[in-house]
């Protein structure tokens, strides 16, 4: 299993970053201020994709207690729901891939240092890029479709375009995220002695071991691999 984190400013409790202060000239780099100011739109995102998840849990409360008290359920439940999964599996993605939670491996990875592993991170990011980049327009081409034909649930008869349209949309903040990745990398890549900053970087099994034991003790700070 791999385990990254992100050298970051102020980490969430609990989150897998790891807090690295930054001095001016760091914090006034082009690369800094737009990827927090990006993180921003993430932010949001990743609200509304926990707050889908709340909405969620109150709609099958609702349709629990409707249908075996009352003898009414919510007419199209199953429609409903479908479409507000959309938000909560996709639209916290780029969110995700800036916090390093993605699952990756790192069986050969880890061993590498310098050069070598930012070259193999700027591979990877590419790749990514271009397939994200092919979802996006594929999966745009499905809202444009059921835009046009009108295409509904079973039931509800609700439109399923706006879901629709949250997936590309979510794949094209992903894109951008994963640009800023390519940057930061393919910088580290130019000059391996820059500090790493506002990119997810691999921990040892001592700097996860040293990351858990800071924040059992409620202390989010530490260092920077």
């Amino acid at each position: 299993m791999f385990h990254c984190t992100l050298s970051y400013w102020h980490p969430w409790p609990g989150s897998n970053l790891i807090a690295h202060p930054l001095d001016h000239t760091q914090r006034t780099d082009w690369f800094v201020r737009v990827s927090r100011g990006y993180g921003v739109l993430e932010n949001v995102f990743n609200t509304l994709s926990a707050l889908s998840i709340v909405v969620l849990m109150l709609f099958a409360v609702v349709q629990v207690v409707g249908r075996k008290v009352f003898n009414a359920p919510i007419f199209g439940y199953i429609d409903w729901v479908e479409q507000v999964m959309v938000i909560f599996a996709f639209v916290g993605v780029a969110y995700c891939q800036r916090e390093g939670g993605h699952v990756r491996m790192e069986l050969l990875v880890r061993n590498f240092r310098k050069r070598l592993l930012w070259l193999v991170e700027v591979i990877g990011i590419a790749i990514g890029l271009f397939i994200i980049g092919i979802l996006i327009f594929t999966s745009f081409d499905h809202f444009l479709r059921a835009y046009e034909i009108g295409d509904s649930t079973i039931n509800a008869d609700l439109p399923v375009w706006p879901a629709k349209l949250i997936i590309p949309i979510a794949f094209a903040s992903l894109w951008f995220r994963l640009l800023l990745h390519f940057v930061g990398y393919f910088r580290l890549f130019i000059e391996p002695n820059r500090a790493v900053y506002e990119l997810p970087v691999i921990l040892g099994v001592s700097q996860e071991a040293e990351k858990e034991i800071q924040e059992a003790l409620g202390d989010v700070g530490g260092r920077a691999p």
